[in-house]
């Protein structure tokens, strides 16, 4: 199906262009959404009466899109979700979610802004592209953890931590509790601490 584009569309085209689309991408998407009209000599014409509108309604955007792009781009938001000792979520953080996070922060984001092939499953760090505009997009980094304290600890460590020192509070990085757990020969008896000594856990060499 030929349509016209009403916005800049990304990998597709700019305002004006006249491309084609699947049928069914352009009737549940462009269509319903103003994004594009349907190619014919009706809309053509339609098109160039309201062109000088359009193009600056899409300057405006663009425009509020880089300030928000300036405020956002590498921010770490946190969401608080209940895990497994493994790591894996009792649910998932979904694109609604770090919208959400966002919108609560002071930005303006919608939620189709945000690009989540699949919600998160994962305790952990996790980038995540924002497209403000079709001609301004941002990274963020979700930090998925248990309490704020574990995300502080995520933030220090790179990454996703894995089960916690009674003595110190310290825990320790997921990769390392993983490994330590698939290797079992290679792990030895610690022995017992002398008064005044610290009782956190060692990898195993």
């Amino acid at each position: 199906m030929d349509v016209i584009l009403l916005e800049r569309i990304e990998k597709l085209g700019k305002i004006g262009d006249v491309v084609k689309v699947k049928p069914g991408f352009a009737r549940n998407f462009l269509l319903p959404q103003k994004k594009a009209l349907r190619a014919n000599k009706a809309n053509l014409e339609y098109f160039e009466t309201q062109r000088g509108a359009l193009e600056a309604a899409n300057e405006e955007r663009l425009k509020e899109a880089g300030g928000t792009a300036g405020r956002i781009d590498g921010m770490t938001i946190t969401l608080i979700r209940q895990a497994s000792e493994t790591g894996q979520l009792y649910g998932s953080a979904s694109a609604r979610d770090i919208a959400d996070a966002l919108v609560g922060a002071g930005h303006q984001v919608e939620r189709r802004m945000v690009q989540l092939d699949q919600p998160i499953k994962l305790l952990g760090l996790h980038k995540v592209r924002v497209a403000l505009h079709p001609e301004v997009a941002v990274t963020v980094t979700v930090n998925v953890a248990r309490s704020p304290e574990e995300a502080q600890l995520q933030i220090e460590h790179g990454g996703a931590v894995l089960g916690t020192s009674a003595s110190e509070g310290e825990a320790k990085p997921a990769e390392a509790a993983q490994g330590a757990e698939t290797s079992p020969a290679k792990t030895t008896p610690a022995e017992a601490p002398e008064a005044g000594d610290s009782a956190a856990a060692t990898p195993a060499a």
